[in-house]
């Protein structure tokens, strides 16, 4: 049965009159980043959401995410901007250097910030999905829930969101051809280290490989590592300290100091093809189920969210007419996020780029310090 709500008609001596209004109805299939986001955004338009995640609880697993000014004001929008801020800590200045610590370049956050207005802003993974989740009323989350025939979703519900990461389920079982995951041929190692903020956040790139940092909170450090794996291997944490033990401090002191169960390790994978359309009948795709992207640009989290803000914003214009409203989504974030796709693995392909050091080396001198 769907829910109603009672709108109020006029007043009279006889009473008040109601009639009763059957209120627009969209199932979530995942309750990461873009699904909660997703929930909150359609919630402030009026309809009512269901959440369904298949794991037993919501995870927050992860270290830092850049929150881009862009999706800065998409939060903000749905009245989380405060809170953000209090949870984040800006990212102004870094740099990119070479394994024995030469400056190439500087990263363009200080003109990221000149043109969106603010800095990019640092936070873990578990605090934004805490951020997100207390937003969204409890009832409507369900979890344990292995969606096994998603075409049932498609009767029951106005609107169908696959929002489950790369191996979407949604995008199986609605979208043909042939668009899968890929794997990019990259292991992403990430860890954070508490009490200890290096003189200089950034990257360094070497052959088949690089090292990041950047701020988390307040003493709190990340760290990452893309290296060059074929797929199938397992590295160990002392494989990993291996890879980078004659680099420039403080790289081998960070990864001496990673505790074994505190460190993340996954590979990494794209979809390919990309997909001609996110959308089909009454079914959108959003997040790493329509656009997965390796991790040069950290934006994979923000591209989510945006996803989720023009979701809520095409089906507000367009209200009664879901079908045009994703017409609209699609036209709207499908060329935008897809450019990022193709930037993001140019940019990792550049990072940890093999024998083509030099050329790589003279590029990244063109960039602005």
């Amino acid at each position: 049965m769907a829910p109603y709500s009672l709108a109020w008609l006029h007043h009279h001596s006889c009473g008040t009159t109601y009639v009763v209004i059957e209120m627009n109805r969209a199932v979530i299939v995942g309750a990461g980043v873009g699904g909660l986001t997703t929930a909150i955004a359609l919630r402030a338009i009026g309809w009512d959401v269901s959440i369904f995640e298949r794991w037993p609880r919501i995870v927050g697993e992860g270290t830092a995410l850049g929150i881009h000014p862009d999706a800065q004001a998409g939060l903000a929008g749905l009245g989380l901007g405060e809170i953000l801020r209090e949870r984040t800590v800006p990212y102004r200045r870094a740099g990119v250097r070479t394994p024995d610590g030469r400056r190439l370049a500087g990263l363009p956050l200080e003109r990221i910030e000149r043109r969106g207005g603010a800095p990019v802003r640092m936070l873990s993974r578990v605090s934004l999905i805490e951020m997100l989740v207390q937003q969204v009323d409890p009832a409507t989350i369900s979890t344990g829930v292995e969606i096994t025939d998603p075409s049932a979703l498609r009767a029951d519900y106005d609107l169908v969101v696959g929002a489950d990461g790369v191996r979407s389920a949604v995008r199986q079982a609605f979208f043909t051809g042939t668009t899968g995951p890929r794997y990019a041929g990259i292991v992403a190692w990430r860890g954070a280290i508490k009490g200890f903020e290096p003189q200089d956040y950034g990257e360094t790139w070497g052959r088949g490989q690089m090292f990041g940092m950047t701020p988390q909170a307040p003493g709190v450090t990340n760290w990452y590592a893309p290296v060059r794996t074929p797929e199938g291997v397992r590295e160990s944490l002392d494989d990993l300290r291996a890879r980078f033990a004659d680099w420039h401090d403080p790289i081998p002191r960070v990864l001496a100091a990673a505790e074994e169960g505190a460190v993340l390790r996954h590979e990494v994978y794209e979809l390919a093809p990309p997909l001609a359309s996110y959308v089909t009948g009454n079914v959108a795709l959003i997040g790493d189920a329509a656009h997965a992207m390796a991790p040069a640009l950290g934006q994979g989290a923000c591209q989510a969210l945006l996803d989720a803000v023009e979701l809520a914003a095409c089906l507000r214009a367009h209200p009664g007419d879901v079908a045009q409203a994703l017409l609209s989504y699609d036209a709207r974030r499908r060329p935008a996020a897809q450019r990022l796709v193709a930037a993001s693995r140019w940019m990792t392909g550049l990072a940890v780029a093999g024998r083509l050091t030099g050329p790589r080396n003279a590029l990244m001198r063109l960039l602005p310090l």
